[in-house]
């Protein structure tokens, strides 16, 4: 698996021309091997949220799932912090994407742990 991050600026103008600062923007996309693909495919995994957003009354919703994580994902920002902890939840999430497809391959044999 390999995650694809751009990260992009803009010059924000005024109707007149004016500077009035920078956008940034932030693209995400995961490219998967064959074998993973077909791990997400025969477990039905695309729709697995692997982030979560807080709504304004606290309440959970589901953010980005794995089948968006593949398509591919783009947020405008106003600001370099922001960019940052977008950056970081999307890589916490491949990396949680990635334990998925490693337990998913262990289906129909075991794993031996030692201590």
């Amino acid at each position: 698996m390999k995650l694809i991050i751009e990260r992009d600026q803009r010059d924000k103008t005024s109707i007149l021309g004016k500077h009035k600062g920078v956008t940034f923007s932030l693209s995400c996309k995961v490219e998967l091997t064959s074998e993973e693909k077909k791990l997400v495919e025969r477990y039905q995994a695309s729709g697995h949220v692997l982030t979560y957003k807080s709504a304004s009354d606290g309440a959970r919703l589901p953010g980005q799932t794995v089948g968006g994580l593949m398509a591919g994902v783009y947020q405008e920002m106003d600001d370099v912090g922001t960019l940052l902890n977008n950056e970081d939840v999307i890589k916490s999430a491949c990396q949680d994407f990635k334990n998925l497809l490693e337990v998913m391959k262990t289906f129909g044999g075991q794993e031996v742990i030692e201590f």
